[in-house]
């Protein structure tokens, strides 16, 4: 069961201010330049604040998947959700994509898909005795891009992402076709059909920078999901009434996505320390090399976590700690996002699977054996 954890909590429209005039470590061009730096900190905050309150909105219980959604999104990585039917995975995506100036495409995996399905193709076009072959660009064409029960498709439309998720850019026809700047792939899958569905290869798995598992909200949570799914249907009613008087909608705005691209910036100068680095390549070493931290490890692991592991525990990490208001990153950082960037790039021994062993069982013994800086 998931559960608010208040190291990932982001600030409150009310605390942004104080969590941006901590005193920055690395800014010496002086008290001009830090104060605008700060302002610019506490504005950006404030959108990303505004932007979990929305998503709060329609989606209970499930405060954990919202801050890993926007970790991703200002990581400027693809995300892998999985969790049983009815938990919200789509709906999470979508309410993600709603409240963000962005253009969004659902990808329905099926068996029968082809990759032009995803990536668009040439159509050719014929007009006063002429003709000539345009692109058409496919689904994946979009900023925020849903691709729901991905291990549904086919071995060779999941290689098609690919070059997607990891260049941002697709070839079709021998012509390279550029993404567009603000591109992010969350995919969904169900761990529990398994009959039609291709397993996703570990080059697949290890391109999504985090994936994130959602569970069952706690009962009384569960209560006002029923009670936002209904008062939903009542607005909608209202609002196709409306729409048939010829009424028109307000738009409550949606977050603008330059906001994003100013986090992003803004992250990209959160200070690690060398004792960080050290700490972050010392966690996933101890996945490649179990047996000098303990023997359960040794039996557990099978293949540890490519370098694209420290990478990510990186991102999430300065991401994580600019997101808390601070402009360095300290340990439980990198704690707090260790499971979701290490557990679909570990793979567990057939021995660990018969003792019923999860990945997040041996992150957390990595975690405990490896030394804090």
């Amino acid at each position: 069961m998931l559960s608010p954890d208040p190291r990932l909590a982001l600030p409150d429209p009310g605390e942004v201010g104080r969590l941006a005039l901590r005193q920055p470590a690395h800014y010496p061009d002086g008290i001009a330049d830090s104060d605008r730096k700060l302002n610019d900190m506490t504005a950006t905050l404030e959108q990303i604040a505004a932007l979990r309150e929305r998503m709060q909105q329609s989606l209970v219980g499930q405060e954990m998947v919202i801050e890993r959604l926007i970790i991703g999104l200002l990581a400027n990585g693809n995300l892998l959700v999985e969790g049983l039917p009815g938990l919200a995975k789509t709906r999470a995506i979508k309410a993600l994509a709603k409240n963000i100036e962005a253009d969004f495409s659902r990808i329905q995996f099926t068996p029968d898909l082809l990759p032009s399905d995803v990536t668009g193709t040439e159509v050719y076009y014929q007009k006063d005795g002429s003709g000539e072959f345009r692109f058409e660009p496919g689904p994946i064409f979009a900023n925020i891009v849903l691709g729901d029960e991905i291990n549904r498709a086919p071995a060779k439309v999941q290689a098609a992402m690919l070059e997607a998720m990891e260049e941002r850019q697709v070839t079709v026809a021998g012509t390279t076709h550029r993404m567009p700047p603000l591109l992010m792939v969350m995919a969904t899958q169900n761990p529990v059909e398994q009959e039609g569905t291709y397993p996703l290869p570990e080059a697949q798995m290890d391109r999504f920078l985090m994936h994130v598992n959602i569970e069952y909200p706690p009962v009384e949570d569960e209560v006002r999901v029923v009670e936002i799914v209904r008062n939903e249907e009542r607005g909608a009613a209202n609002a196709s009434a409306e729409a048939a008087g010829g009424a028109q909608q307000d738009d409550p705005g949606r977050i603008p996505q330059e906001a994003v691209f100013d986090a992003r910036r803004a992250i990209a100068d959160v200070h690690v320390a060398d004792a960080m680095q050290r700490y972050i390549a010392d966690l996933v070493y101890a996945t490649r090399t179990p047996g000098k931290y303990s023997g359960d490890l040794d039996r557990w692991i099978d293949v540890g976590g490519s370098p694209r592991a420290s990478i990510a525990l990186d991102k999430c990490g300065r991401t994580h700690a600019w997101l808390n208001g601070r402009d360095f990153v300290d340990p439980e950082d990198i704690r707090a996002v260790v499971h979701d960037c290490l557990r679909h790039r570990l793979m567990l021994s057939y021995e660990a699977q018969g003792d019923g062993v999860t990945a997040d069982n041996v992150i957390t013994a990595v975690v405990e054996k490896v030394a804090l800086p």
